[in-house]
């Protein structure tokens, strides 16, 4: 697995969550580059931070009415390509 800083891997959590929107799905697709407790972790900060909403029991949802998205690094473009 790649290291990646703890902001590196909020934002891979927010694309995954833009690209797929399921958490199931989304923590299944990360999996193979970030631990689940990691997923997890960046899941409830994004939730209680308000930057992410929950539409429902699985579904979740980018909070790009109250923060955009930020911008997508060079080098995690590939990584989120590749999800």
């Amino acid at each position: 697995m790649t290291e990646f800083t703890s902001e590196e891997k909020t934002i891979l959590v927010q694309y995954g969550i833009k690209k797929y929107e399921n958490e199931e799905t989304v923590t299944e697709k990360l999996k193979s580059i970030l631990s689940e407790k990691d997923i997890q972790r960046n899941i409830d900060t994004l939730l209680g931070t308000q930057r992410v909403r929950r539409i429902g029991p699985e579904i979740l949802q980018n909070n790009e009415s109250h923060t955009e998205l930020p911008d997508l690094p060079e080098n995690l473009k590939s990584v989120i390509d590749n999800l």
